[in-house]
């Protein structure tokens, strides 16, 4: 994959009005990417699983600009009301990515999206926001080029997602989706995620994930700052080779069904995770008590049933769940004995692996 293949030559026609949209996952990674060079490269590769009902769902109406002016020209609802803290983060996104839709500058957007989970609790809705609109953005690119290959349009959404949120290029596509460069994986690449292609064993086909909201409110440092406390971390290069060894590990647990070493794996993963924020300069600590009881009560559970029930974590609070579907009964009754006293408002949403985006 080379970055020139997604600058356009001149598009033949003019940009007509129009509207688009698209739904887009979030993702959980189990392999963490953390840690970032310039052009959201990442410092280490990644793989996760791609959700169901945690979506982004984007409307993208665009019409030619009525005056000439330099640069995007864009409005934007979140959920139906103007949201104007999102403003510079499309606009950052949308002059990075001007060189390869060079008829951004020529259309007036109005960007209308909304999610089916809180945004900035650590559910990966940069993710999903910045994938949908990336879909929405290449489906205006399409009209401008009809000849354009449907698998080519999901692969540069990817390229041009990662562009808004690294995480965004893993949501575009599923069920597992692997994004940077690794050794064992021949397609892989820095610049867009790849659906997962290795040998996937029964017990990973129709995985669950119940995400228990511990706590909706934003994060008190945004995954961007936490990237960049990476780039002078004493411990970010041996954190850097352990991912690359963890992804190595699942891809032989994909092939095996190896529950145990995929447990070991992917709780390491998130403990390391909120490790590297807990001895960066400055650190800081985004779980909370009431994550750090569902731990101590999974492990607990875990040790009493037999049931291969783990946990992973993203950059907040909220604990992911995740289990075979032949365990759910179990699960969501050891969730209502044990683990909603802990979800604010008594509030987890039940999700599994899902397939990707689509157009709605």
């Amino acid at each position: 994959m080379n970055e020139q293949e997604f600058i356009p030559k001149k598009y033949s026609g003019l940009i007509p009005a129009g509207t688009t949209t698209w739904r887009a996952p979030s993702n959980i990674a189990l392999v963490k990417y953390w840690g970032k060079f310039p052009d959201q490269i990442p410092a280490n590769p990644s793989i996760s699983f791609t959700l169901s009902k945690s979506a982004t769902t984007t409307s993208v109406s665009y019409e030619p600009k009525k005056q000439n002016s330099d640069g995007t020209s864009f409005t934007l609802l979140f959920e139906g009301k103007p949201k104007e803290e999102f403003r510079p983060k499309i606009t950052t996104f949308l002059g990075r990515i001007s060189r390869y839709l060079p008829f951004l500058n020529e259309v007036h957007l109005k960007i209308d999206t909304s999610n089916t989970f809180p945004h900035s609790s650590g559910i990966a809705s940069s993710a999903s926001g910045m994938a949908a609109l990336a879909l929405c953005l290449m489906d205006i690119e399409k009209g401008l080029v009809p000849s354009m290959e449907p698998e080519f349009l999901m692969r540069k959404a990817s390229f041009l997602a990662r562009l808004g949120s690294g995480s965004a290029c893993r949501s575009i596509s599923g069920p597992i989706v692997e994004w940077g460069m690794h050794k064992d994986l021949p397609e892989s690449t820095d610049l867009a995620g790849i659906p997962y292609n290795g040998k996937v064993h029964q017990v990973f086909q129709d995985y669950q994930d119940t995400i228990l909201l511990v706590h909706k409110g934003e994060k008190t440092v945004s995954s961007t700052a936490g990237h960049d406390l990476m780039n002078k971390h004493p411990f970010a290069n041996r954190r850097f080779e352990q991912a690359h060894d963890n992804l190595s590990g699942l891809i032989g647990v994909f092939e095996t069904g190896d529950l145990e070493r995929f447990i070991q794996i992917v709780e390491s993963e998130a403990l390391t995770l909120h490790a590297m924020m807990m001895t960066s300069l400055p650190y800081y600590l985004l779980m909370k008590p009431q994550t750090l009881s569902v731990i101590q009560k999974i492990w607990a559970y875990r040790e009493q049933t037999s049931v291969p029930l783990c946990f992973t974590l993203d950059a907040g609070a909220n604990v992911h769940l995740l289990y075979p579907l032949q365990y759910r009964e179990k699960v969501l009754q050891f969730i209502k004995n044990e683990l909603i006293a802990y979800c604010e408002n008594g509030q987890y949403i039940c999700d599994q692996l899902g397939e990707g985006s689509k157009k709605v």
